[in-house]
């Protein structure tokens, strides 16, 4: 392992149609230097095809978890593995180029302590929204609610400071991490990046996008299958993150109108991604 190497942390469920090229490409990456890959119960071939890479890869280890703790709990499972100076988190469906978790450390690197995110790109090259966002304003979202959407343009440049930016695939130092605490484990699915990166420039960190970095995200491989239990999840950490960041300067009313926003959006919101995916 050099000073610099990289340990990447995967977290799996169901997500047999995209972890094999996944892990191929990430044991082509250079500097990494251990790659953890925690399975939360997945009921396809997704455990068989890890295991598949682990024989052929030493530094491929997998943690097969019985039941599904969630996205955050099993990442920072993976992340209590390693001690690599650098983290990477990398959802089962990215495809990084060989050289772009190397370039992204060095742009962090040379940045001092920072969380930085790449420019996500679909297949057909269009650019994903999350890979820059704002961080959630509930207060501003009961007034105006185009403020829901939390997508910030792409500036000019090849370092974009945003506040928040996608988990997906996400760089930060090893230190860092352990000094926030990691993520926080009471998010099932969803929000728990924007979490982590609001307290990393709480903490004094540069949250940014490198957006000469570009990553291939297929996006919600595993999550077609249950869009119920996704949205219930997000809208679930939704509440969590008001409550966390923003409640304790609300008033009452404003507090009960988020909720109460929340809860009426929730079933929309999931009728909508069911139809969408024929679920």
């Amino acid at each position: 392992m050099t000073v610099a190497g990289i340990a990447v942390v995967v977290v799996a469920c169901n997500s047999e149609e995209t972890i094999d090229e996944c892990l191929l490409r990430l044991r082509r990456s250079q500097a990494v230097a251990a790659i953890r890959v925690v399975d939360n119960a997945s009921r396809d071939a997704t455990l068989d095809i890890v295991q598949r890479h682990a024989l052929a890869d030493a530094r491929v280890r997998f943690i097969a978890n019985p039941d599904n703790p969630g996205f955050a709990a099993a990442c920072n499972q993976g992340a209590a593995t390693v001690d690599a100076p650098w983290l990477v988190f990398v959802n089962p469906d990215c495809f990084v180029e060989a050289d772009a978790l190397a370039r992204l450390r060095d742009v962090a690197a040379a940045t001092g302590e920072a969380l930085l995110g790449v420019d996500l790109v679909d297949e057909a090259g269009v650019r994903d929204p999350a890979a820059r966002r704002r961080d959630p304003g509930f207060a501003a979202m009961l007034a105006n609610p185009a403020r829901a959407r939390l997508g910030v343009p792409v500036a000019a440049g090849a370092l974009q400071r945003v506040e928040a930016v996608s988990g997906a695939l996400m760089l930060l130092p090893r230190a860092l991490f352990q000094r926030l605490g990691g993520f926080d484990a009471g998010y099932r699915l969803h929000v728990e990046d924007l979490d982590l990166c609001r307290r990393a420039r709480l903490a004094g960190a540069v949250v940014a996008c490198a957006n000469d970095v570009r990553v291939v995200h297929v996006g919600g491989v595993s999550s077609r299958r249950r869009p119920w239990f996704v949205e219930w999840h997000k809208h679930r950490g939704l509440w969590r993150y008001f409550r966390k960041f923003e409640a304790a300067g609300c008033g009452l009313p404003v507090r009960l109108l988020v909720g109460i926003a929340i809860a009426l959006h929730f079933p929309w919101a999931a009728l909508r991604a069911a139809i969408h995916t024929g679920s």
